[in-house]
């Protein structure tokens, strides 16, 4: 995978991960659906060096951070990607840089894509008050306990924020992704 500025469109695309429990796909597939689109994605993280992604309990590759979400200026990013996994979002909302980070996102109206359990880092950032969205199944309460509305559908778009529920949403997930940046 290669980022490049001579693509059709240079726009950079926050990816924001915690330091382990990626689940992979959902960060490899809208990465690539974002690099064929011409789209420069970035993976942002609390901590510089890499991150252990898993294809679910089984590591699987590293990838390496691209910047620090510290160090991270939100208005340089044309969206925002949340990729689930359990452990990974779970680490995010714990972190107030991470936290701030997503809540500026949702706050600014430019397109927030969250997957799986994901959306737990919305939860934090008290970002789903009154909003409608889906998850992996067990966030339900949690989505509810926040104001927000869980819905089970393989996409949800409310405003800005996009979600979905599992890897097997992919497609829906990649496609309503691309065209919330297109319609920008």
């Amino acid at each position: 995978m290669t980022t490049s500025n001579d693509s059709q469109n240079s726009e950079k695309v926050a990816f924001l991960v915690a330091a382990e429990g990626i689940e992979q796909v959902e960060l490899t597939e809208p990465w690539k659906a974002l690099e064929q689109a011409g789209y420069q994605p970035v993976l942002i993280s609390p901590e510089s060096g890499t991150v252990q992604m898993f294809n679910h309990l089984d590591k699987a590759d590293t990838k390496k951070v691209d910047v620090t979400v510290a160090d991270a200026q939100g208005g340089d990013y044309a969206a925002l990607v949340l990729p689930g996994g359990v452990a990974n979002p779970d680490a995010l909302r714990t972190d107030k840089d991470a936290v701030a980070f997503v809540r500026e996102f949702v706050d600014s109206g430019r397109p927030v894509a969250a997957i799986c359990h994901a959306p737990w880092t919305l939860v934090e950032a008290d970002a789903v008050d009154g909003r409608q969205l889906t998850s992996w199944p067990s966030l339900k309460t949690d989505i509810g306990n926040a104001g927000g509305t869980w819905t089970d559908q393989e996409v949800v778009i409310d405003g800005n924020l996009i979600t979905s529920r599992n890897p097997d949403d992919l497609p829906a997930f990649c496609s309503a992704l691309l065209d919330a940046l297109d319609g920008k």
